[in-house]
């Protein structure tokens, strides 16, 4: 479908991930095909406790000095913006910028709570509201590179990366602006947050295997994907060269049980965005599935691309590139959307690490282990979120 100002284009990239700074690095690691996970010990934790998660390293961040007004979710955010926007000539007052996060400031309150109840101080840090707020990666990234246009955080847990790249979507379809960044960005490797997840059963003390045999659960990770979306008419004006178009986008939720996927609903969530592609299901030929290693999910994800495409469900290239990077909760639908983009852009389909063997229950053409050269002209980029929401973004060859 298209907007007031024709197609809506990807005409610039941006990731911050456990795989390295920068969308090079990213490729890279997809290409490769070696997970960047590893035993961490968050701040405040026991010596003795680690948990294999996905860090970005320290030196992705040199650049974002501005340390003092900024919680490290945004300053990962900042980072991707500014490789998405890096030697784009942007009319800011007509460009705007989305931000998707499940625990935006999650870094600062807990060492906030730390300073009050562990070392006994008896004020907070003064900073505390401005790192914190839940807004503060879309106002930072607004400010630091001048954009005018509508400036807000959407937090929808494992869905709100996606989320963000279809809000923008839509809002330049309706003319809103002509140019939207949309960001994913998540800084969730702390102490409490590491044990509430060890309390769900759900973390992997090994790998991260979506849709695999002897798959036992998720890695979480941080990072920050960026995508410059902007409108056929912007980009023509300025001469801009597009990586992919955003076909379609659909959301939904299942209105049932908070943790149990429903299978109809994610189908019906992608065939409305490939629907919304003014496609048919016949066009995909691959897939970045939401893919978290989780036993439950993966199964009822699987479930739903049979129900959407049939016998060729078995036949279409699934990536789950979680296996690589981790589960970066609400960052995770922007970065595996720069997975997807790249892919169509760059002729290839990113493997699924750690892949052991078929799952009668997952019986999909996994990309296991090694990446493969694939011409692919339309893909999915799915992200599925506890409480039942879901999210779907369609993007093909411009």
């Amino acid at each position: 479908m298209t907007g007031r100002g024709g197609r809506i284009l990807v005409t610039g990239l941006g990731c911050v991930s456990p795989l390295g700074a920068g969308v090079a690095a990213f490729e890279a690691g997809l290409r490769a095909g070696i997970p960047a996970l590893a035993p961490f010990r968050p701040d405040f934790a026991p010596e003795t406790y680690r948990r294999l998660a996905g860090r970005v390293p320290d030196d992705a961040l040199a650049n974002e000095t501005a340390t003092r007004l900024s919680d490290r979710a945004t300053r990962l955010a900042l980072a991707a913006a500014r490789e998405a926007v890096t030697g784009q000539a942007l009319d800011p007052a007509r460009t705007g910028v989305i931000v998707g996060a499940g625990g935006p400031g999650i870094d600062t309150y807990e060492g906030g709570y730390h300073r009050l109840y562990a070392e006994g101080k008896p004020r907070a840090h003064p900073l505390s509201v401005l790192r914190g707020m839940a807004n503060a990666p879309a106002a930072q990234v607004s400010i630091a590179l001048g954009l005018q246009g509508p400036a807000m955080v959407l937090s929808s847990a494992c869905a709100s990366g996606t989320h963000a790249i279809g809000e923008a979507l839509w809002m330049l379809r309706a003319g809103r602006a002509d140019a939207m960044l949309a960001i994913g960005a998540e800084a969730c490797l702390t102490y409490a947050t590491l044990l509430a997840w060890d309390a769900l059963h759900v973390l992997s003390p090994d790998a991260c295997r979506p849709f695999s045999a002897g798959r036992n659960g998720l890695v979480l990770a941080e990072g920050a994907g960026a995508l410059l979306l902007e409108t056929e008419a912007s980009a023509a004006r300025r001469g801009a060269m597009p990586l992919a178009e955003v076909a379609g986008y659909a959301a939904s939720a299942d209105a049932g049980d908070v943790i149990q996927p429903d299978v109809a609903r994610i189908a019906a969530t992608m065939q409305a965005a490939i629907a919304d592609a003014g496609l048919g299901a016949g066009a995909v030929d691959h897939v970045n599935a939401h893919g978290t290693g989780t036993l439950l999910n993966d199964r009822a994800e699987a479930a739903a691309l049979h129900a959407v495409f049939g016998a060729r469900a078995a036949q279409i290239p699934v990536s789950a590139t979680k296996s690589l990077h981790g589960h970066a909760l609400g960052a995770a639908g922007a970065i595996e959307a720069v997975a997807t983009v790249l892919a169509l852009a760059r002729g290839f389909v990113p493997p699924t690490a750690g892949w052991l063997g078929p799952d009668p229950d997952c019986a999909l053409d996994v990309v296991a282990n090694t990446a493969r050269e694939a011409a692919c002209r339309v893909a999915l980029s799915n992200s599925f979120a506890f409480g039942g929401l879901n999210a779907v973004a369609c993007f093909r060859q411009p």
